[in-house]
């Protein structure tokens, strides 16, 4: 991957486009934010508060490059994050099944990790999941830490076992939460500028929405493909009812995921795992905007599941690695196909997107089965969880 990144000039590796946005763009924002201020008025930062500390940070290492130190940073998070899953897949009980996906899975992504600082916030997420059996608070903690920075880890604690448990973990993660934000908007200028930012992002060409587009463009539909808020964007009659339709499936996401946290009667240690990956895959899907580097997040979220031989997720995790070798197909080695909407283009989004769906369907269907109880009556009902191999069984009143 290191290798790739610094022979990243030919054609299929991007021309050079991979690790510009951190020599160019992190770069930048780095600078402001060294002035004491986010990058107010620029449509590319979209990112919460966090994520300046995480940008800032290379910046501080004065006998490197801001490039390589970015990029070291990035190496240690996923030097980290194997040593954990090799430390938990050791324990009795367990297994190292999740250490193998995410080292022989992030590199189907070839370079790409390497130049975003994705593989970062997975490492605040795996670190809240795998801490979050042992001390709810700090699972919590991490969780929030991992939101801060960039949304999506808050997902994690979905999956918290109810009762103690689950008020400890997000109380822990309002709490931390609440602090860092507050540390920095004394600390930064403009610490909710990102807020601003987001309403008016349409549909990035790789969404699920972008894909019905692309195909829509074969058959003559006269909409164009233009760089915005930092991707490549749908502009175009009927673009602003995808975007809406867009909207509407993810809040159903939402939805299903709380009626499923209402129904669900049955935990054991892997229930936080499943619900995360199912969790997140929800929320992918159904996005206005799929980046690539959003395979990360979901590569160290399959990872965790395979660290416990009670998963549910053994099926969806294999989806996910296909569909993260045939995203780097379609990013970089064939974006001009994706980009022109050519034939190519819109089969691989369609084959990428397809596996991501069809993975979503499945984590799902395969949660609901493994913790949904018809009889719950019929359930004894302990409050804390009794270990490994042991089902947490819980009354609704717990919930």
């Amino acid at each position: 991957m290191l290798y790739l990144l610094l022979h990243s000039g030919p054609e299929l590796l991007g021309s050079g486009g991979v690790p510009r946005e951190v020599y160019r763009l992190y770069a930048h924002w780095a600078e402001q934010l060294a002035a004491g201020g986010f990058p107010v008025g620029d449509p590319l930062w979209q990112y919460p508060p966090g994520a300046g500390p995480v940008l800032l940070a290379p910046a501080l290492v004065p006998w490197l490059s801001y490039f390589e130190a970015f990029v070291a940073l990035t190496l240690l998070a996923d030097a980290l994050v194997t040593a954990a899953l090799v430390r938990v897949g050791s324990r009795p009980g367990r297994g190292r099944g999740g250490a193998l996906v995410w080292l022989c899975g992030l590199p189907l992504l070839l370079h790409l990790p390497l130049a975003r600082y994705d593989v970062l916030v997975t490492a605040l997420a795996v670190a809240a999941l795998l801490t979050l059996a042992r001390s709810p608070r700090a699972g919590g903690a991490w969780a929030a830490l991992g939101a801060a920075v960039k949304g999506w880890p808050v997902l994690v604690l979905l999956g918290a076992p109810p009762g103690r448990a689950a008020r400890r973990a997000w109380t822990a993660a309002g709490v931390t939460g609440a602090a860092v934000l507050g540390l920095l908007a004394l600390a930064f200028d403009g610490s909710a500028a990102f807020l601003r930012e987001q309403g008016a992002r349409g549909v990035q060409i790789e969404s699920l929405g972008g894909t019905v587009l692309g195909f829509a463009r074969l058959a003559g539909w006269p909409g164009t493909v233009r760089y915005r808020y930092g991707a490549m964007e749908f502009v175009g009659p009927q673009v602003g009812a995808v975007a809406t339709a867009s909207l509407a499936l993810t809040a159903v996401a939402g939805l299903l995921l709380v009626g499923w946290r209402l129904r669900a009667r049955r935990w054991n240690a892997a229930t936080p795992f499943d619900a995360a990956l199912c969790a997140v895959l929800l929320f992918t899907v159904t996005s206005r905007v799929i980046s690539p580097q959003y395979l990360v997040w979901l590569l160290g979220l399959a990872a965790v599941c395979l660290t416990s031989p009670r998963t549910t997720q053994r099926p969806v995790v294999g989806l996910v690695l296909v569909a993260t070798a045939v995203s780097t197909v379609v990013y970089p080695m064939a974006y001009g196909e994706v980009t022109a909407s050519t034939w190519t283009g819109c089969l691989l989004l369609a084959v990428r997107n397809g596996l991501l769906l069809a993975a979503t369907a499945l984590s799902f269907v395969r949660l609901w089965r493994a913790t949904v109880r018809t009889d719950p009556a019929a359930v004894p009902a302990p409050s804390e969880p009794g270990g490994e191999g042991t089902p947490w069984h819980t009354p609704s009143t717990l919930r």
